[in-house]
Parts: structure tokens; sequence; C-alpha cells
């Protein structure tokens, strides 16, 4: 019973705020126009581990790069959803370095370097914010 009246107010809402939003987006919408841009450089090394290199430059100046290597790591002991207790052991994962820019719409080439790993998507860019110390 608990799970319809839920789903009964989340219908509600979502019509309600479908309902509340103004009708006329036609304004707000921005116009731009896009040129085509085509591939000048590609590279793609698939390893038979699993790491791999690949890389692009498109003619409109996108460059991007991507190297997968893997990394052994520690898991730590742990307990399941169910209490059951999972002892600590090595796993093997994928951590994937790599950069991309692109030109923004003034001009300035816009860089992020970025690391995901056990740690998570770590992007970095002299764009981007940096967390307090």
């Amino acid at each position: 019973m608990y799970k319809f009246i839920c789903l009964v107010f989340s219908a509600m809402l979502l019509v309600s705020c479908a309902l509340a939003r103004p009708q006329d987006q036609r304004a707000a919408a921005p116009t731009t126009t896009t040129t085509p841009a085509s591939i000048i450089k590609q590279e793609n090394v698939n390893n038979a581990d699993g790491t791999f290199n690949s890389s692009y430059e498109t003619s409109n100046g996108i460059r991007v790069e991507n190297i997968g290597t893997l990394k052994k790591i520690t898991i730590p002991r742990s307990e399941d959803a169910n209490g059951q207790v999972i002892e600590e052991h090595e796993a093997v994962i994928l951590v994937q370095t790599g950069s991309y820019s692109y030109n923004d719409p003034d001009g300035n080439v816009i860089s992020v370097q970025y690391v995901a790993d056990e740690n998570g998507f770590q992007p970095q860019g002299d764009h981007l914010p940096v967390a307090p110390q």
C-alpha cells in the first residue's frame, strides 16, 4: 500500500511540475550554427591484456587522448548488504588517464587532463574550480 501511495504522489508531483513550466520555450532557445568537422588523425591500440591507447584529432581543433592501464589494488575487509564478511583481497582494475581539449565559442582553448581509478574520475583544468584545502 505504501508503494502505491508513493507512486501516486510521485505521478502527481511530476504532472504538477510539467504543468507549471513556462509554455513558450522558443524565446529561450539559443541560435547556434555548427560547422562539420572531420577526423584528421586517429590511432587505436588495443592489447590482449585489456590495456589500450587511443587518440584522435579533428579539423575543428578537438584533441582527445585516452590510455588504459591495469593496476592491482587491495580491497579492504568489509560486509555486504546481508552482513556477510568479505575478507581483504586483491583486485585488478583498469585505470584510465588522458586529456581532451577544444575551442570554446570565444576561441579559447579549453584543456582537461584526467585520471579515472579506484578514487573516481579526477579532472584537472585551468577553467575548473579547485576544492578548498
